[in-house]
């Protein structure tokens, strides 16, 4: 038999003096409600009050991205409605709000002391052009970004557009004024200018051109300033939070766009870049970087600089790196490992595999090689051209393709049957034109396996689209033909054409030319005309467009390699519509993808111009190839880094085309 309940508390019956009315008084409710907080226990009371305070918590955190979609929604349903009740229905406009962002950002390193006057040395011709061309006045950017803030843009500025609650410009004013530039007088020839290209002569610059070049240094100018508030030091911006992102802590975006600052005339950047690389670069750290990654970005970066610049402290930095990197190459088939500890000088395979991609371990030859004629130390160029020759003679390649991955042990190659010219393989046929051309075209072998290879691409890879009979390169799965074509492909057509310039068949510059289009038309299909990373090629008739993308293949990542190859039609062809389509690409990257407070964002979906969903990361390739490529693309002078006295990298960094005697 149980006992009787306890009772802990002791019941009250209040009775009130008129039954009929119900008292919602205040001060009834105080006193009930605190009656029953009292009789709970207290850990009742602790965890009530927990999930009070993350309640609130989780709304203040949501709250911006609720705010932006519902928005966003209404907006949606309010512009459906408008389009079932008229008869012309019009575009969706985005909700339009003004830029309130705080521009206070982290504590800046103390500005560098007093410059000095920029060295004479580097190319003539661009010594040149830097005495005559100064910079856009700071005066006029924050000009231009007070018009933005205060709404009082002129015409052809465009409001702020919001996706959920990030702030993107929904478009820059696309041609800023130039500064005025002064003709050097007749007869005022400066150093001595390199050779021009054969048969070409040079362009005086029109005002298009002009207006490009400085919109394109504003762009610039634009990225430096959210890196420099928010990411100052640090690997890559993250632009829309106001932070950054870390790979390998050695400042990536600032190595990899010194030379873009120098090339720009951007000087008070580029010294201000230059202290931070003397005072604060160190490559005595414990962290594992990549060999490919860091040799094309800080190796070959700081390398470019120094030729450029002529100042010592560049080629310092990169013997440093350089040196660090080589505990890669200790494999017992010196195919080299993917990953270095510089600090530790070790080095090791990825977590998951023993394989190097086929791509990292043969596009890191330009920048040894030219370490190693810098220092007179044969060992840089020796590691990097053991790789070459022994992938010269390995089986499994397919009239000149080669597959993806190799073996870091056996030496290799694994994943048989998979031919593709896009990722983790398309530096290598870069390379081997590059290579033989930054030797002198004395390497004949490397010329054999370039020519073998673009031989293999025509019989095996390329097909037309439907409708318009797109000419596009596809992949080869063990026999299957695959319409698949990578963003990163599009750098084809601009190895052709140096190809064709250096002598190669005519054909190549034909079937550049072609690709080009196509290139151009993975950028004029989408809505926002910016392309996705990968695109399906239609191949059947009866289809309203050419290219279709997969969900999961709808993100720009700001990639260069279409304007790096229209940079390189536009040289060899003088044909303005390349600038004109490099133009375009340019304006709509201001239009989706730059962020107010400075930097330029990757984004999602490049079918939607409506909602691109913001990826906030600005990879270091933006300041160094993408904006490097445009602004050389409407330059008219070919002297400055002429192809007959530079070879780029495949990170856009120029280095010297070797003399005769070496």
């Amino acid at each position: 038999m149980y006992p009787p309940t306890r009772k802990d508390f002791v019941s009250l019956t209040v009775s009130e003096r008129d039954t009929r009315s119900y008292n919602n008084g205040k001060q009834w409710r105080r006193q009930s409600c605190w009656r029953k907080w009292k009789q709970l226990s207290r850990l009742q009371r602790c965890v009530i009050l927990f999930l009070l305070a993350l309640l609130l918590f989780c709304g203040i955190v949501a709250y911006p991205s609720l705010a932006g979609h519902w928005r966003g929604l209404s907006d949606r349903v309010m512009n459906d409605w408008d389009k079932g009740h008229d008869h012309d229905p019009k575009p969706i406009v985005p909700a339009v709000i003004l830029e309130s962002q705080n521009q206070n950002g982290p504590a800046l390193p103390p500005p560098p002391p007093q410059k000095k006057a920029f060295p004479k040395r580097g190319p003539p011709a661009l010594q040149n052009r830097l005495q005559k061309k100064g910079n856009v006045s700071d005066s006029q950017v924050e000009e231009s970004q007070v018009a933005v803030k205060s709404g009082e843009a002129e015409e052809g500025g465009k409001p702020l557009v919001s996706w959920r609650g990030a702030m993107i410009e929904a478009d820059q004013a696309p041609e800023p004024q130039p500064s005025v530039q002064e003709k050097e007088p007749e007869g005022e020839k400066g150093d001595v200018e390199p050779a021009e290209p054969r048969d070409r002569a040079p362009l005086q610059p029109d005002s298009d051109s002009v207006k490009r070049l400085e919109a394109v240094r504003e762009a610039f100018r634009h990225a430096w300033k959210g890196y420099k508030e928010f990411a100052w030091g640090h690997d890559e911006l993250k632009p829309v939070s106001k932070s950054y992102s870390e790979w390998f802590g050695l400042g990536l975006t600032l190595i990899d766009s010194l030379d873009t600052m120098w090339i720009m005339d951007l000087k008070e950047e580029f010294e201000e870049a230059r202290a931070w690389v003397a005072t604060q670069l160190t490559f005595n750290k414990n962290v594992d970087v990549n060999l490919f990654e860091s040799t094309i970005r800080i190796l070959g970066g700081l390398l470019s600089t120094y030729h450029l610049t002529g100042d010592a402290l560049f080629l310092d930095k990169a013997k440093d790196i350089g040196s660090r990197l080589m505990p890669a190459f200790n494999t017992p088939s010196k195919i080299p490992y993917s990953d270095v500890n510089i600090g530790k000088g070790t080095a090791h395979p990825p977590r998951w595999t023993s394989d190097s991609t086929v791509a990292e371990v043969t596009s890191i030859q330009l920048e040894f090689r030219e370490l190693s004629r810098l220092t007179q130390e044969p060992r840089y160029r020796d590691a990097a051209d053991t790789v070459i020759k022994l992938v010269r003679t390995l089986e499994g390649k397919q009239d000149g393709l080669v597959p993806m991955f190799i073996n870091t042990n056996s030496g290799q190659f694994t994943h048989l049957g998979v031919y593709t010219l896009g990722a983790r393989a398309d530096s290598y046929y870069e390379y081997l034109l590059k290579q033989w051309i930054q030797g002198g075209k004395k390497e004949n072998a490397l010329l054999e396996d370039y020519l073998q290879a673009m031989e293999g691409v025509k019989k095996n890879l390329l097909r037309k689209s439907s409708p318009r009979g797109l000419t596009f390169v596809g992949e080869l799965s063990h026999g299957h033909f695959s319409p698949k074509m990578d963003h990163l492909v599009c750098f084809l057509p601009g190895t052709l054409a140096l190809g064709a310039h250096n002598g190669l068949p005519a054909e190549h510059m034909e079937l550049a030319k072609q690709l080009m289009e196509t290139c151009y038309q993975m950028y004029a299909q989408m809505e926002t005309g910016l392309s996705p990373e990968i695109v399906h090629f239609n191949m059947q008739g009866g289809e309203a467009r050419d290219v279709e993308v997969k969900l999961a293949d709808r993100h720009n990542l700001l990639r260069p390699e279409t304007v790096e190859s229209l940079f390189y039609l536009y040289r060899f062809t003088r044909d303005r519509k390349y600038r004109d389509w490099g133009w375009e690409i340019f304006q709509n990257f201001n239009k989706y993808t730059r962020v107010p407070s400075g930097g330029y964002t990757s984004i999602s979906n490049v079918r939607d111009p409506d909602y691109p969903s913001p990826r906030d990361k600005m990879e270091s390739f933006f300041l160094g190839e993408t904006l490097k490529y445009l602004y050389l693309l409407f330059w008219d002078d070919p002297k400055l880094l002429g192809l007959d006295q530079f070879v780029f990298n495949t990170e856009a960094h120029p280095l010297p085309i070797w003399p005769p005697a070496q």
